[in-house]
């Protein structure tokens, strides 16, 4: 994936946030940072803590201090996070609050430029602050009617993982939260660097906004094998290279025989059918993205359009790869 500019992610804090909505998508942004570091690449995101107040206590009691201010202009492409609050409603009657919102009624959404994401009850401060007319939604489920209230012009979606609904990307709860921030990643730099930050997180399942089947990039990782992690995320960053199951034995330190036993005991797989795997939903992607079925084989890793259309019908996928590239 190509690089692009640098993201701000401005998570936006009010006294009594709940730490772990904003603590575990901060983490995952990290994390994304360093194994793009890693891998050579530049860093995508720019995290920042804003707060109408210098400091602020956090809902466990902790103090945070050097806090930016909301910012009065956007320099580069930024997402505004907004997090919960504990209480069975939301209070926006102190000064804290009605300053966040008088500074997020100023905003103005736009998809690549300034978009919003929404952690459990942050949503409700998203509703006060009028940000969400139009818009399909979700919030924790405590908080369902309180939003359906506040905002009647919003579509409120229950018992889903996260909704998205570009420029705004919502979410049910404190883990949801995390799930959310691994799809804009995954979004962003690409769902194999995504998975590894799910896995670097232990992670062990990452749900969609329509709560659907894994990812081909983050399904047989529900272990903690750490040779077989590092073959996976090689294989995953390259799916279309010349892969085989002794130059992956070559990664995991071990023989080819026991690579394939540790494949199928851990990851429940044959590496070659794991490879496979992600070279079909590389080859999606490709399709997706407008090219045609001999230009997705040869990027994918397919030797030819016969053998993408073998593993297209091997794996049950519906139609064909002609009928995908019509379909877009």
């Amino acid at each position: 994936m190509t690089p692009g500019p640098p993201i701000r992610v401005a998570f936006a804090l009010l006294p009594n946030s709940l730490v772990l909505d904003w603590a575990g998508p901060a983490e995952a942004l990290r994390i994304a940072n360093q194994l793009l570091r890693a891998s050579g690449q530049p860093e995508r995101f720019v995290i920042d803590f804003v707060s109408p107040t210098p400091s602020s206590v956090g809902s466990v009691g902790v103090t945070l201090s050097g806090l930016s201010p909301l910012p009065a202009v956007w320099d580069e492409p930024a997402w505004i996070v907004l997090v919960g609050l504990p209480g069975r409603t939301i209070a926006v009657d102190n000064d804290e609050a009605r300053a966040l919102l008088h500074w997020l009624g100023g905003q103005r959404l736009e998809t690549g430029r300034l978009e919003l994401v929404t952690i459990c009850a942050g949503t409700l401060l998203a509703a006060h602050a009028g940000l969400l007319a139009g818009h399909r939604v979700t919030t924790h489920h405590h908080h369902l009617d309180e939003l359906r209230a506040v905002a009647p012009d919003c579509e409120v979606v229950a018992n889903r993982v996260f909704v998205l609904d570009p420029p705004v990307s919502s979410s049910a709860g404190v883990t949801t939260g995390i799930d959310l921030m691994l799809h804009r990643i995954g979004e962003v730099c690409g769902e194999a660097l995504a998975a590894q930050v799910a896995q670097t997180m232990v992670v062990a399942l990452r749900r969609g906004p329509h709560d659907p089947e894994l990812s081909p990039f983050l399904a047989h990782r529900h272990h903690l094998h750490a040779a077989l992690h590092r073959v996976q995320d090689a294989v995953s960053a390259q799916p279309q290279a010349d892969w085989t199951v002794p130059r992956m034995a070559e990664v995991a330190h071990t023989s080819p025989r026991h690579l394939t036993r540790l494949f199928v005991e851990h990851a429940g797989v044959a590496p070659l059918a794991y490879l496979r795997r992600l070279r079909l939903a590389s080859a999606q992607l490709a399709l997706q993205s407008g090219a045609n079925v001999t230009r997705a084989a040869e990027q994918s890793g397919f030797g030819s359009d016969t053998q993408l259309r073998r593993a297209w019908r091997q794996f049950g996928l519906p139609g064909s790869p002609s009928s995908a590239t019509q379909s877009r």
